[in-house]
Formats: C-alpha cells, sequence, structure tokens
C-alpha cells in the first residue's frame, strides 16, 4: 500500500491544492424560477446552493426544511400517487426550470417503476399545465448501465466506458420509466430536457439514502472507537481496478449548463469528476486523513451491513463524547449503498462524450473533494 506521495494532495508549494476547476456563475435567464426536486439530498442541497449564489429566484420541494438559506420550502408529498393533491400543493408555483433530484426505493423494481415513474408523471402533468415550464433536468444514475437493484451489474453488462448512446437492457428499470414519462411531457408542453446519469455521489447531506462520503467516515469512526482495521469492504475488481465518481458540485453545476446552453437541449449526459482512481491508493489517502489503519480487502467482499450490525451502541459513545449533531448512525451511513458499489465485480467508468462536444469543462479531483467533503462532515458535528 505504498507509493504515495503527500505531493499528489498539494500545490507545488506545498500549500493545499483546489479540488476543482474554477465553476462558472450559470446566470439566470430573466424570469427564471427553479424549482428543486429533492432539495435535501446531497444533489439538492449543492444544486440549491449554486443556484443561489448565481442569484437564482428557488424553491425546493423537501420533506424537512431544506438547508440552504434562500431556497424557499416548498412542501408536497411526491410519491403519494395523489395527482390533485400535488396540484393543490403546487398551485400557482409556475416554475421555468425544474431540477428532478429525487426518488423513493421500493421493494421490487415493478414498484419502483410503479412509485417513480409516476413522480415524474404526475409532477410533469401539474407543472406542465401551468404554462411556464422551459426545461427539466433529469438526474439518473449508472444503473442505466449495470441494470436495476434486483440485477445490479448481472448478466451481459455492456463494456466499459459507458457510452451514452448504448441500447437500453431488455429489464425493467424505473430510470427507463422516468426517462419516458419526461420524454412524453417535453413532447406535451413544449419544454427542453436534459438528462443527468451521475456515478456515485460525493456531497454534503444528511438523512441520505446513499452517501459513500459520510458512510465511509462513519465506518472509520467506529473502527477507530473499537480499535480495529479499516477494511476495504468490496471486491478485488474493484480494489485493482479503475472507478469514477461524481461530486454534488460538478452534478450541480452540469445541471445549470444543461439548463442554460441550448446546444444541451434534449440530450442524456453521462456525468463525472473527469479523472479516475483505484481504491487500493485511494484506502490509504482516506485512512490516512480518517485516523485509522487500512487493510485491503479478502478474496470475497466484507458487507458494511454486516460488519456494522451493532455500530449504533458504539456511534452512541461517539456522539456523548463528541457531541456529534447526529444520534442516529443510519442517518449519516447507509452501508447496504455503499456495499452495492464497492462489491462490484468489474471496473466501472463512464465516457462524457456528449458533454465535452457540447462544451461542459468542469473537472473535480476525486481524492481532494472527497477529503474536502469529510472536512465539511467534521465541521458540522456529524462526523467525530
Amino acid at each position: 500500500m505504498s507509493g504515495y506521495s503527500e505531493i499528489q494532495a498539494s500545490g507545488r508549494d506545498g500549500a493545499p491544492a483546489p479540488d476543482r476547476a474554477p465553476t462558472p456563475v450559470r446566470t439566470p435567464p430573466p424570469g427564471a424560477h427553479a424549482l428543486v426536486v429533492g432539495a435535501t439530498g446531497i444533489t439538492g442541497t449543492a444544486l440549491g446552493e449554486q443556484l443561489v449564489a448565481a442569484g437564482w429566484r428557488t424553491a425546493g420541494i423537501s420533506r424537512r426544511t431544506p438547508t440552504v438559506e434562500g431556497v424557499a420550502h416548498v412542501p408536497a408529498d411526491l410519491f403519494a400517487g395523489d395527482p390533485e393533491a400535488l396540484a393543490a400543493a403546487l398551485a400557482d408555483l409556475r416554475p421555468t426550470h425544474v431540477f428532478i433530484t429525487a426518488w423513493a426505493r421500493q421493494d421490487t423494481e415493478a414498484e419502483n417503476i410503479r412509485v417513480n415513474g409516476g413522480m415524474v408523471r404526475d409532477l410533469l402533468r401539474v407543472l406542465g399545465e401551468q404554462g411556464s415550464l422551459q426545461h427539466v433536468a433529469l438526474v439518473t444514475g449508472l444503473k442505466h448501465y449495470l441494470g436495476p437493484f434486483e440485477a445490479y451489474a448481472q448478466g451481459e453488462v455492456p463494456d466499459t466506458p459507458f457510452l451514452e448512446d448504448a441500447e437500453r437492457l431488455p429489464v425493467e428499470n424505473f430510470y427507463y420509466a422516468q426517462e419516458d414519462e419526461l420524454f412524453a411531457a417535453a413532447a406535451r408542453h413544449g419544454f427542453t430536457w436534459s438528462v443527468h446519469r451521475s456515478h456515485t455521489v460525493f456531497g454534503f447531506a444528511v438523512g441520505n439514502a446513499m452517501n459513500m462520503a459520510s458512510t465511509l467516515g462513519a465506518y472509520a469512526a467506529v473502527v477507530r472507537a473499537t480499535g480495529g482495521e479499516f477494511v476495504f469492504p468490496g471486491s478485488l475488481a474493484q480494489w485493482n481496478g479503475v472507478v469514477d465518481v461524481t461530486d454534488a458540485g460538478q452534478l450541480a453545476d452540469h445541471q445549470l449548463w444543461a439548463a442554460t446552453t441550448p446546444a444541451a437541449a434534449d440530450t442524456a449526459f453521462n456525468v463525472v469528476n473527469g479523472d479516475v482512481v483505484r481504491w487500493r491508493r485511494l484506502w490509504v489517502r482516506l485512512a490516512a486523513d480518517l485516523g485509522v489503519e487500512p487493510v485491503g480487502p479478502g478474496e470475497e467482499p466484507q458487507p458494511l451491513e454486516e460488519q456494522m450490525a451493532g455500530a449504533q451502541e458504539v456511534w452512541d459513545r461517539l456522539v456523548a463524547e463528541h457531541g456529534l449533531a447526529e444520534p442516529d448512525v443510519t442517518r449519516v451511513a447507509s452501508w447496504w449503498h455503499t456495499d452495492s458499489d464497492l462489491g462490484r465485480p468489474m471496473e466501472v467508468i463512464a465516457d462524457m462524450t456528449n458533454s465535452r462536444l457540447a462544451g461542459f469543462t468542469g473537472y473535480v479531483s476525486t481524492e481532494r473533494a472527497l477529503l474536502a467533503t469529510l472536512q465539511r462532515y467534521r465541521d458540522a458535528r456529524l462526523l467525530p
């Protein structure tokens, strides 16, 4: 596990280097009114921050009040399957730009399709009839190529890097259902659209069901408190191969770019940071930052969901000792989701040709952004 050089995480003069290329300000068009669907998630939080900073009038649909100052809260139940109640909750909202970043996991893919496809259909029916929509962005992910959770990375998977014009897999997939509802609504109501297929998203949010950054931070905290080792829980393929991921700020900027760039209209994009990493190198750097001893994988994955079965008891002690702000470890760590990402039997990389040809130049250093995200969690007393 040797070979890591400190110069990789610092500038030539030894000062901390930036973790991303400068993010342009995506100035709102005249009269623009943005609506973020899922405003308290990893993606929605980063998007709200960028919208407000750029001067957009911004509202957010979420169960909890958005944490970003300047995002007006719109309480609405998107998943109840009640279009009339949704229409009442969104009456006279009249957004021009809608960013759909939310979904609700169900027990089966058929239920995922019914609930999540239905959410997009009902939402765009209500908002489309208000007559104000100019653009709708839909965030999905690489399950577009890997298949749904029920058949995740099983059967025939396209070669990497995943290409944006690849044919759909011959399986049920709620991402396909959501896309189809988006396309139909755009044709009916006359707005442009974009689809943003992110990889594993790193960012800052609490209570999100798919949060690898805080999950690994919580895992390290429990290991450190119990005198254990920071064992890579995934597969040998993930450990030895190369992988890309998506920083939440990169994903937010990509959505704003697509919403304000005519060349990006009516296009599906992959969205990743622009670099690739190897976990066997990144794990050592991550362990050093988190104060634990790194250990590589075994012959078979060692799932966090099993390793951390008793984590709440340890977390209770950490909350008391460090004054942590979140007492429920399951609102900080999503063991199952990190297991699914790190346990894949192949390397996964996404091609960004559509973005590059249309002029998107965003770039993020995965290692530096991940370490910065972990520090943000520590500063917020969500990690010790």
